[in-house]
């Protein structure tokens, strides 16, 4: 069976309607991956609030869903308290921590749904929410190897692998790809040969079929933001191509960035993995736009 990729929300740091995101879209992160029966939301940014409409349509209805959240800065989980699922009696949701008895990605979900910030309260829910944990970094779940590692980003981060019937799809939103000592930076001219990316994310990353990436800054923005825990688009593109992915989705894209300078930046990274690495293809994530692997 393939696996299924849709993009629910694609934006970074806040949600950005307006006229020039039109096309790439303006809701924060949230993305949902899919093997057969099994279900899984990476992130609750604003996003997840149009997934939640298109779930409670389909049939047959899934009974059950499985939210990871990479970290709970709100562009991450903003989107959490209008998921209609989360209201249905018959939904089972299991949100996954790091490790076990650690249920802080379901402790400030619930924490955002006090009366200071939200009239509903989390208790009055009506699905069963079910805090759950990774061990070792890896768990099956629903017959789908996923396994957890973790990103350079302000507080922490965790990016996730998902594995099943020799398909594998990567998400790894906020992190930062550190420029090296001696590396050319930034590359206004993108021709710098291959920056050195560190293994961890290499390993992690290797023979992916899709890899969903963020890679908020060109070379010019980063050289300004640096140390605001997201990358160049150029690193990005270095690392896809080292670790030998197929499909690479610029992902996390800036809020005061236009469709028209999203399609640029795409047009530069497409062009560095000609030069660099061969067969990757680049492209930006889109709102609305389903894959199938």
């Amino acid at each position: 069976m393939p696996a299924f990729v849709k993009f629910w929300g694609t934006r970074g740091s806040i949600p950005t309607p307006a006229s020039w995101t039109r096309v790439y879209g303006g809701n924060t992160s949230c993305v949902e991956v899919r093997f057969d029966e099994t279900v899984f939301i990476c992130d609750a940014g604003s996003g997840i609030r149009e997934l939640g409409k298109d779930i409670v349509t389909r049939k047959p209805q899934p009974n059950e869903l499985h939210l990871l959240v990479t970290h709970t800065h709100w562009d991450h989980i903003q989107g959490f308290p209008f998921f209609i699922p989360a209201y249905l009696k018959q939904m089972q949701i299991r949100i996954y921590g790091a490790s076990e008895n650690e249920n802080l990605p379901c402790d400030l979900l619930s924490g955002q749904m006090n009366s200071e910030y939200f009239p509903v309260s989390f208790s009055e829910l009506g699905a069963k929410i079910i805090p759950d944990h990774f061990v070792n970094s890896e768990k099956q779940i629903g017959g789908v190897r996923v396994k957890s590692f973790p990103l350079n980003h302000p507080g922490g981060c965790n990016g996730f692998i998902f594995e099943k019937d020799g398909r594998k799809i990567g998400y790894a939103t906020d992190n930062e790809i550190e420029i090296q000592p001696g590396e050319k930076f930034p590359d206004l001219e993108n021709n710098s040969p291959l920056r050195k990316i560190p293994e961890a994310l290499i390993n992690a990353a290797m023979d992916a079929d899709l890899l969903i990436a963020d890679a908020q800054y060109d070379d010019a923005e980063y050289a300004k933001k640096k140390g605001w825990g997201h990358s160049s688009c150029f690193s990005v593109t270095d690392w896809a191509i080292q670790a030998n992915v197929k499909n690479l989705a610029i992902f996390h894209h800036d809020p005061e960035i236009a469709d028209k300078n999203v399609d640029l930046k795409i047009q530069t990274c497409a062009q560095r993995a000609a030069r660099l690495g061969g067969r990757l293809a680049v492209f930006a994530a889109r709102e609305g736009v389903e894959l199938k692997f």
